[in-house]
């Protein structure tokens, strides 16, 4: 604020001596930098950008190129809405508006991939693989999450990427739940796409910008064979993956000379349409500059003892409540029925910061008006899952304890009022 306020429109062109900020022009490319360590991408791999759905589209109308042969798009049956679509009259989202775009039918291009069990919400890497084979022919994209929001579940994004590839399918990621929360390893995986917002565990606050990744490969950006010193701009076009173009995604050195012909810039950067508000970029800087300095890996290493933590002890109050008093009579393991479930796999490897906790129905009402009373905040997702997330950024072992102490008084008493009414 304080630059534009002495600056104007000068600070985009003008260092900032009294900012960490970069001119206002570049200020992109400093997050682009600081994401890509984030992201397991080359800094060229790298845009901020647009929002997530937003990037999505942009993204779908270069690799969503359907053909008579291969038409489909595969997606896991629980995507979440921006990704696939909510019913009632309300916007077709990304997935489904694409192949309606395309004049073809959801009916019959959108395949989903379920969970082998109903009961169990989780989708093994097998399944996805065999989905993926079963519609070989027909399949011109696969759209997975990275994490699935509802479960936690951590998709083996190197191996389904290079099985869809094995077939010549491309993939995309959404890592909405992923970016900051998991190792991720984008260009060593192959993938040749993905998107991410940063509001979640990047912490840039509501409705902050997003991000896009490319892989270098569809990146490139060929001059034209014939091009020479003398003829350069005038409207010699270069080859380059057909996408939805737009001034920012321009060639920097001739921007601002309003060349009619589009000269994207080489990698992830010529996907972006207009230029990215720089009061959004300082808020997403800000959060990256901290995670330079805990390095990712420091911060999954905390990550994982403190979900175990959590699971441990979740596990332990399901047969007694963790603040009973020491001469207290004791359930033995299992002879309590159980009032809710985790959902998220057992494995830490297959998982970042966040547990779904499933409650025996006509309990999550309850539950949540209770944890919301003693200051907790966590998330819902009906009609009976609750999500809980320690962060390790900033949330302690000291969190997860007293968490699970109100959660076990919240779920008793929600338990009490189903059974008994509120007397």
């Amino acid at each position: 604020m304080s630059a534009w306020a002495s600056k104007g429109v000068y600070g985009h062109f003008t260092s900032h001596d009294d900012s960490p900020l970069s001119p206002f022009l570049t200020a992109d490319e400093a997050a682009a930098a600081s994401l890509a360590t984030v992201l397991g991408a080359l800094p060229s791999e790298v845009a901020v950008t647009g929002t997530l759905t937003s990037n999505l589209h942009i993204l779908m109308a270069s690799f969503y190129r359907p053909t008579k042969e291969r038409w489909k798009i595969i997606i896991e049956s629980k995507a979440f809405p921006s990704d696939h679509l909510m019913n009632g009259r309300r916007n077709k989202y990304a997935v489904e508006s694409q192949i309606q775009h395309h004049s073809l039918n959801p009916a019959d291009a959108l395949v989903t991939v379920d969970p082998l069990d109903p009961s169990d919400p989780l989708i093994s890497t097998d399944r996805i693989l065999s989905t993926i084979t079963a519609h070989v022919a027909t399949t011109a994209l696969v759209l997975l999450p990275g994490i699935q929001y509802y479960t936690g579940q951590f998709l083996d994004i190197g191996v389904i990427t290079a099985h869809a590839h094995s077939h010549g399918i491309l993939v995309g990621w959404d890592l909405a739940h992923a970016a900051g929360n998991v190792p991720l390893q984008l260009h060593d995986c192959d993938v040749d796409f993905a998107v991410c917002c940063t509001y979640k565990y990047l912490n840039a606050g509501p409705g902050a910008i997003g991000a896009l990744f490319v892989h270098e490969r569809h990146g490139r950006v060929e001059s034209p064979s014939n091009t020479t010193s003398e003829n350069a701009g005038q409207g010699e076009a270069p080859a380059f993956r057909p996408r939805l173009s737009g001034w920012w995604g321009n060639d920097k050195a001739s921007r601002f000379q309003m060349d009619p012909t589009f000269h994207p810039i080489p990698g992830a950067a010529g996907y972006q349409l207009s230029n990215p508000s720089t009061l959004d970029l300082a808020s997403l800087q800000a959060s990256l500059q901290i995670f330079d300095r805990a390095t990712l890996p420091a911060l999954r290493a905390k990550s994982l003892l403190l979900t175990g933590y959590l699971e441990h002890l979740l596990l332990l109050t399901i047969s007694n409540p963790l603040d009973a008093p020491r001469d207290a009579p004791r359930n033995a393991p299992g002879s309590k029925k159980p009032s809710f479930s985790i959902i998220t796999p057992s494995d830490p490897a297959q998982r970042g910061a966040q547990l779904s906790l499933r409650l025996e129905p006509g309990l999550l009402d309850s539950v949540m008006r209770g944890l919301e009373a003693a200051g907790v905040v966590v998330d819902e997702r009906r009609p009976d899952v609750v999500r809980v997330a320690p962060a390790p950024l900033y949330n302690s072992f000291q969190d997860v304890w007293m968490f699970v102490k109100v959660w076990g008084r919240c779920v008793d008493e929600a338990l009490r009022v189903r059974d008994h009414g509120d007397v």
